[in-house]
């Protein structure tokens, strides 16, 4: 009689709660795929309730900012070698790394100098095709391939001297399903402006007087809108508090059915740079992308190679939101442009326009962890 053969084991590497919820979504696909399938390795909590044991708490790795990072890095530099050991030790048939490419990365050095026949897959390309693009190329060395959530990646990666890549699809474009889109070709009645300043502490410290001033500004210009603010919860104190004596007052939202709302009675928006662009773009929210550098990422500033920031410039390969950083954020141009879209003409038109264009370049038949899991059980070893 034959020998039984052995289930395939997925080990899965997150660094952080984002990377987890694409790991959650790709462990239930790879399940129905092959149901035997053991998936293993480092896991948050959307992991943890499908049954995936953590090798240890993601927490002891997830932190943002150099200053973060410079504190914690005999912790993240311990973590690294426990993970590519018990990588090492179990032998699975691949490896998953999500997201969290500084942690990752080391991680998929150390286990390709000991295992270099298993299969290394990166699940979201490192923006390599934003700055620098020297990654590429050191990727090839230790990852076999690459699940792309944008469409333009794989050709990147490609003239970079990249791996491999499959354009997957983007998740938040498959959550736009189902989401009715007003038409935005008309102003509503009320004349309603999104201010997004960003989601994190030093972003929103960077940015929050130029959007105070472009409010100012567009007063001052006879402009009268229904202006909203979409804060992240922890942050929604600190921001009533940092507006409250604005000569015009946003109104602030919180939590995804605020947010969510305030996208759909949007008719054009001032965000901080970000994958929020994006996430207008679908909405089909006119935009204008704002950033200011902070002084570690204004010394490294030459290492900033892309044309662009904002993602759906890079997708439809044309300029369709007009952005400023740095010392070219200046409020008196915002408040203008801002007045050009809130109004029926054609900057507002041609923004319109540009944003079925990438909702059409982003669209695949099959939702994007279905495509991931497909890819991934492709290159088992």
């Amino acid at each position: 009689m034959p020998e039984p053969t052995k289930p395939r084991r997925i080990y899965l590497v997150v660094g952080e709660v984002s990377g987890d919820i694409l790991g959650a979504d790709l462990v239930e696909q790879l399940r129905i795929l092959q149901p035997d399938i053991e998936c293993m390795g480092l896991a948050g909590p959307g992991m943890q309730a499908l049954g995936v044991k953590s090798l240890f708490d993601i927490e002891d790795i997830s932190v943002m900012g150099f200053s973060a990072v410079a504190a914690r890095l005999p912790v993240i530099l311990r973590r690294i070698g426990d993970t590519a050991r018990d990588i090492v030790e179990k032998q699975p048939d691949a490896v998953v790394l999500i997201d969290s490419p500084d942690f990752t990365h080391r991680v998929a050095r150390k286990v390709r100098a000991r295992l270099p026949t298993v299969p290394i897959i990166k699940y979201i390309c490192p923006s390599v095709w934003a700055w620098r693009p020297g990654r590429a190329k050191a990727m090839a060395a230790h990852i076999d391939h690459v699940l792309a959530i944008l469409p333009f990646e794989p050709d990147a990666l490609k003239e970079l001297g990249g791996p491999a890549a499959t354009y997957i699809g983007h998740p938040m474009a498959r959550r736009m399903d189902g989401i009715a889109i007003p038409d935005r070709t008309a102003i509503s009645p009320e004349k309603t402006l999104l201010l997004l300043p960003g989601s994190r502490r030093g972003e929103i410290a960077l940015m929050l007087e130029d959007f105070r001033r472009t409010l100012e500004i567009l007063h001052e210009r006879g402009n009268r809108f229904r202006v909203l603010l979409p804060a992240v919860p922890k942050l929604e104190a600190e921001l009533r508090e940092k507006t409250a004596a604005w000569p015009v007052k946003p109104e602030i939202v919180s939590g995804d059915a605020g947010k969510h709302a305030a996208f759909l009675s949007a008719d054009a928006a001032l965000a901080t740079s970000g994958t929020v662009i994006l996430e207008l773009a679908l909405y089909k929210v006119p935009v204008i992308s704002i950033y200011r550098l902070d002084w570690l990422l204004h010394r490294f500033r030459h290492l900033i190679t892309g044309w662009t920031a904002a993602l759906p410039n890079l997708i439809a390969d044309r300029v369709i939101v007009p952005e400023r950083v740095g010392d070219m954020v200046r409020p008196g141009w915002l408040a203008r442009a801002i007045e050009g879209l809130m109004r029926e003409g054609p900057e507002r038109e041609a923004q319109l326009a540009g944003f079925e264009e990438v909702a059409e370049r982003m669209r695949q038949e099959e939702p994007a962890g279905v495509l991931a899991a497909r890819t991934v059980i492709s290159l088992l070893k």
